[in-house]
C-alpha cells in the first residue's frame, strides 16, 4: 500500500509475542526504568506500517503513550544481545527526548550512561568523573541497575524485629 506525503500511516500496539527477542529485550530495558524512574509505566513497541508495498514495518521503543523518538529497531536481530543494545539504545533516545531528561543516570557520577558490550553482555557504561582516578566505568549489565541502586543495610531486619517484640 502505498501512502500520500500527506497521509502518515497510523502506528499500532505490538502485541507480545510478536518480535520475542525484542520482547526479553525490552522486559529487562524495563526493570532499568522501573528502578530508575518509578513513575513511569513500562514502555512497549509501537509498529509503524511501511509507507511502500515491499517495505519493512518499522517497529520503535515507545513510552506507555505511544510516543516514542529515533529511529526503529532493525528487522531481525541475530542475537539476543544484540537485541538486547538496540533496543536499550532505542529505549534511552525515547526517554531522553520525550521526557526531556538523561536516562539511565549513573548513581555514582550523577552523569547519563550509554550503552557498551562487555564481554559480548549488553552494559550501561558511565564516563566517570573529571577527576584523575575516578575513571570510566560499567555500572551494570543492562536490566540489573535494581541490583546496584538499593543500600545495603544489614541491621533492618533485626530492628523490625525489635520493633515487633
Amino acid at each position: 500500500m502505498h501512502h500520500s506525503p500527506f497521509h502518515r500511516p497510523d502506528p499500532r500496539f505490538v502485541p507480545a509475542g510478536e518480535h520475542p527477542l525484542w520482547d526479553v529485550a525490552l522486559a529487562a530495558v524495563n526493570r532499568d526504568l522501573a528502578v530508575t524512574l518509578p513513575e513511569q509505566r513500562p514502555l512497549c513497541l509501537m509498529a509503524l506500517p511501511p509507507w511502500e508495498d515491499g517495505e519493512p514495518e518499522q517497529v520503535h521503543v515507545a513510552l506507555a503513550d505511544g510516543q516514542w523518538h529515533g529511529n526503529s529497531l532493525w528487522a531481525g536481530p541475530r542475537t539476543a544481545a544484540d537485541a538486547l543494545a538496540a533496543v536499550a539504545e532505542a529505549a534511552q533516545d525515547t526517554v531522553t527526548e520525550r521526557l526531556w531528561q538523561a536516562w539511565p543516570i549513573c548513581s555514582v557520577h550523577d552523569l547519563g550512561m550509554h550503552v557498551r558490550k562487555v564481554s559480548g553482555r549488553p552494559s550501561w557504561w558511565c564516563a566517570g568523573a573529571a577527576t584523575p582516578g575516578d575513571p570510566p566505568h560499567i555500572r551494570a549489565a543492562i536490566g540489573e541497575l535494581d541490583t546496584l541502586q538499593r543500600p545495603h543495610r544489614p541491621n533492618r531486619k533485626r530492628r523490625k524485629k525489635r520493633a515487633q517484640g
